[in-house]
């Protein structure tokens, strides 16, 4: 397998990674809007996590 020759590799792949998971942040809806607690509706609650849970009890019911 052939490596890179690329001077700085590292830091290329360490910024490439962080701007997938910014990328990918940016399109969720806040917590606690009434975007994300439509999503949470459409979700099957067997997915959702105990803190999606709550968060969805906090915000969208009381």
């Amino acid at each position: 397998m052939a490596k890179w020759n690329i001077p700085g590799r590292k830091l290329v792949l360490g910024l490439s990674v962080l701007m997938v998971a910014g990328a990918l942040g940016a399109c969720s809806p806040e917590v606690g809007s009434k975007e994300w607690c439509e999503d949470m509706k459409a979700k099957p609650k067997g997915d959702w996590t105990a803190n999606e849970a709550t968060d969805f009890a906090k915000h969208c019911v009381f």
